[in-house]
């Protein structure tokens, strides 16, 4: 393996591209059981032709970023405006003899740059507040792409640049107040679902607000037992400390999380998204809880291992 490749692979299973404090986390998937054969293998088409468009791109580094929560806006943005999507076979690293179905539109390139954007100022404040090693070696890897991108899509990358800041200073700060904090993701969100500035914006912000509010909330309660543990931030410490029981704090954050997506599904239902609608509803009202019942799943049992 060439030695830039040995490096992303490193970046990329220590975390940074993947996931980071204000990435967005893969909790934005579907419920596989609940859709039908055609639908799921349409949904892969999606994903499928969006890690390819971040290879033909932005090359293997491109690939390292792909996540559920972007092919996600990608159906969304697709169905909403009414593409013309390029169907075709194709090869695949993980499918080297098979060709696979894949799905590409001019979304595809735009769910790719808004990719490449999050993944390159992640780096930048890793950078800035860390002086990590990681953070300068991706710099260097997306500079000159992301350059390009911010000058095509100056609102997005503006907006992207001053929240992933604000997180930094709500973190440094120790700031425990969840909705405020979430609300800056939220914000980060909104404005990724903006392609254009039209007739469906306002539903658009409304629903990328709740939804981000949502993600990060619900990758705060995913990590809350480990950050407690280990000292690390995060604003739901305040949360549980104020409860008076453990079933009173997960009550507390699990409506939390109803009400965060329940703003965004009634967005969503004013949208006239007709294409492909049972998928992204299976994601909405399914698929986005599927990490929460795992989490819920696995802390039942550990509790009862340790019961015994």
């Amino acid at each position: 393996m060439a030695p830039g490749a040995q490096r992303l692979r490193h970046i990329s299973e220590a975390g940074y591209l993947q996931k980071g404090p204000v990435q967005m986390f893969g909790y934005v998937m579907i419920d596989k059981p609940e859709l039908k054969v055609k639908e799921f293998y349409r949904y892969k088409a999606y994903y499928c032709g969006l890690c390819r468009t971040l290879k033909e791109e932005y090359g293997f580094r491109g690939r390292l970023t792909l996540t559920y929560d972007m092919t996600f806006l990608i159906l969304l943005l697709s169905s909403l405006y009414e593409t013309e999507d390029r169907e075709f076979p194709s090869h695949c690293p993980l499918h080297p003899v098979k060709k696979i179905p894949m799905i590409q539109n001019d979304i595809s390139e735009y769910g790719a740059k808004m990719n490449i954007l999050l993944t390159y100022f992640k780096f930048e404040d890793d950078w800035k507040d860390d002086k990590s090693l990681a953070g300068i070696a991706g710099i260097h890897l997306f500079r000159k792409k992301a350059a390009q991108i911010c000058a095509e899509y100056p609102r997005q990358a503006r907006v992207i640049k001053k929240q992933l800041r604000q997180l930094a200073v709500y973190e440094e700060q120790g700031l425990m107040d969840v909705d405020m904090v979430a609300g800056a993701f939220g914000a980060l969100m909104e404005e990724l679902f903006v392609i254009r500035e039209d007739f469906w914006e306002e539903n658009l912000r409304k629903f990328g607000f709740y939804l981000g509010k949502f993600i990060y909330i619900m990758d705060a309660y995913d990590d809350l037992p480990k950050d407690r543990e280990s000292g690390a931030y995060n604003p739901l410490k305040l949360t549980r400390e104020n409860c008076k029981s453990e079933e009173e704090y997960e009550q507390t954050v699990h409506q939390m999380l109803i009400m965060m997506m329940g703003e965004a599904a009634g967005a969503f239902e004013k949208l006239p998204c007709i294409q492909d609608v049972e998928i992204l509803r299976n994601i909405l009202y399914r698929g986005v809880w599927t990490k929460y019942q795992k989490i819920q799943k696995e802390r039942q049992e550990s509790q009862e291992k340790n019961g015994k």
